[in-house]
């Protein structure tokens, strides 16, 4: 673990005396890959953190606040959106010796808990859980966008209301070729 990353935190203070307690209130830069592939938080921008860790009987349990900008695109007229997000943050970093103590016992879900790494805590695993689920599954620029018409590609707000183009049903195609071998036009004429 890497003291000098913005998402490690020394729990020094706190000692292993349950109950104490201190609160963080820090910007840092947003890591890479933070989101998924229509919106996330652009690498670099600042996050918000407003943390309380608080020393308890296993480990170091911290709660608080993320806010972060979100950068992405409509799902439907593919505008780019930004927006703000505050997610929630409630993660309990175990201590070595109770880590230890639970693989012993044989729980298998506890070699991946996260766990106070001497003195040091990294928040970048829980920020990114905490981020990634709260985004929007399909984002959208507001509830009612058209989004983009299917013949032409255009964004359908930015059309007349009565927008359309004529298409022939392909079945009737083979219909359509008979009557140009004719020389017969649309309206019967020759």
């Amino acid at each position: 673990m890497d003291a000098r990353s913005p998402l490690v935190m020394s729990t020094h203070e706190l000692g292993r005396r349950a109950g104490t307690m201190r609160t963080v209130e820090r910007t840092v830069p947003a890591p890479a890959d933070l989101g998924t592939e229509v919106i996330g938080v652009p690498e670099g921008s600042d996050v918000e953190l407003d943390l309380r860790l608080e020393a308890v009987m296993d480990g170091v349990f911290v709660t608080g606040t993320a806010a972060v900008g979100l950068h992405g695109e409509c799902v439907r007229c593919l505008r780019d959106l930004d927006q703000d997000l505050e997610v929630e943050i409630s993660e309990l970093f175990y201590y070595a010796s109770t880590k230890a103590s639970l693989v012993q016992e044989g729980d298998e879900e506890a070699e991946d808990l996260p766990a106070v790494d001497g003195e040091l805590i990294d928040l970048e695993t829980t920020l990114r859980d905490a981020v990634v689920l709260a985004l929007p599954f399909q984002p959208l620029c507001r509830p009612d966008c058209g989004g983009l018409c299917p013949a032409c590609g255009e964004r359908m707000d930015d059309l007349e209301p009565g927008h359309h183009h004529e298409q022939l049903d392909p079945r009737w195609s083979a219909l359509g070729s008979l009557l140009q071998e004719k020389g017969e036009t649309k309206d019967g004429e020759r």
